[in-house]
């Protein structure tokens, strides 16, 4: 894997020499993580004119959700007396070694930050260095795609599990921290982010934090859930009845979204626009009368977090490329009654490699549990 830390990092330099900057500082976890393998607490990542420096405030504890630093990048810890802010001593570092510019994740770095790195060399340029590790991200190497497999293998185990237990009378808390552990026990190194459960006038709902309600016979019962494997994360959505056959709105109001959440895989295709993607879920549901109950977006992109471009929402510029990995998960929630929520992980494949490839496998079906 160094080769592949080395590669990232060479292009990311490319980039800054185009724009007339010799050295580049990344501060945002998931962007070191790309570039350095880890991303230790506070750890920040310095792309000099003579060597690449990871500077940790403190001593990397191999836990793994920090990730392995790559062996070949140089660690400087910083004095363990603490309160050295490694931005500023990158700053520094980079003032000593004569290069008169800096590109900085000014979107991450606060306001704070960006002046004590100013004073500390006040000759020293900074530019903006934007989304550009960002972009980098976008488009998945085939090993980032196998953590990403994995993760939602681990995400099915669990939710099928849970599946099997019984559901009547338990709170949607107690289910959500059922199926976290779950995640671990199957080999997740957490949550990819904190675990929705949802029943009765609840369901539907984007996010929807578990509260003390309890599953009754006849509710909707939506799961959202995903695990983090290497740094990874995916994202699963599910809508179940409980006990009995559904009532007839709910098989009409699952059978619409079933359908837009079809209509928006199969628009997964390389060069498609994020907003034609939107457009292709969002419109069965808008022509059914639900426009207003509708969230922002269709999807988003995975990966080493979970809400990463593309957003693929009505407004979204830009066209999508082959091994971008995405969610498409349209929902509909009717206030005082419950709705539903189908989400998936997939990966844009060439319609001659088969198509966009279905991460999370668990059934659409609409089951009574």
């Amino acid at each position: 894997m160094s080769e592949v830390y080395a590669v990232r990092r060479g292009l990311l330099r490319d980039r800054c020499a185009a724009v007339g900057s010799a050295a580049a500082l990344v501060s945002r976890p998931a962007n070191v993580r790309y570039l350095a393998g880890g991303a230790p607490p506070g750890a920040v990542l310095l792309l000099g004119p003579d060597e690449d420096v990871l500077l940790c405030p403190r001593a990397p504890t191999g836990e793994p959700d920090n990730g392995r630093t790559d062996d070949q990048l140089r660690l400087a810890l910083l004095p363990s007396s603490g309160g050295d802010d490694p931005a500023v001593t990158a700053a520094g570092l980079v003032t000593a070694s004569g290069a008169e510019s800096l590109a900085v994740e000014e979107h991450d770095l606060t306001v704070s930050r960006h002046r004590a790195m100013g004073s500390v060399a006040p000759r020293l340029r900074l530019t903006d260095l934007g989304a550009t590790v960002e972009q980098l991200r976008l488009v998945k190497d085939e090993e980032e795609i196998a953590c990403l497999r994995i993760a939602a293998e681990i995400t099915d185990q669990a939710l099928g599990e849970l599946l099997e237990s019984i559901l009547v009378g338990r709170t949607e808390r107690h289910l959500a921290l059922e199926l976290e552990r779950r995640l671990v026990d199957h080999g997740a190194d957490g949550p990819a982010f904190a675990t929705s459960v949802a029943t009765g006038p609840n369901s539907g709902q984007g996010r929807h934090r578990p509260s003390d309600r309890r599953v009754e016979e006849g509710d909707f019962l939506s799961v959202c859930l995903g695990a983090n494997y290497r740094g990874y994360r995916c994202e699963i959505g599910r809508t179940f009845v409980i006990g009995t056959a559904p009532a007839a709105w709910q098989i009409d109001l699952y059978d619409l979204v079933f359908a837009a959440q079809r209509a928006g895989r199969e628009a997964l295709v390389p060069g498609a626009a994020y907003r034609d993607v939107d457009r292709a879920a969002r419109h069965l549901l808008d022509s059914a009368g639900h426009g207003e109950c509708l969230a922002p977006w269709t999807g988003h992109g995975v990966g080493l977090e979970i809400d990463e471009d593309p957003q693929l929402a009505p407004a979204a510029m830009g066209k999508l490329d082959a091994c971008v990995p995405v969610t498409v998960e349209p929902g509909v929630h009717l206030p005082g009654r419950g709705g539903v929520r189908i989400d998936d992980t997939l990966v844009v494949r060439p319609e001659a490699d088969g198509g966009p490839e279905l991460l999370t496998i668990t059934t659409k079906e609409l089951l009574a549990l």
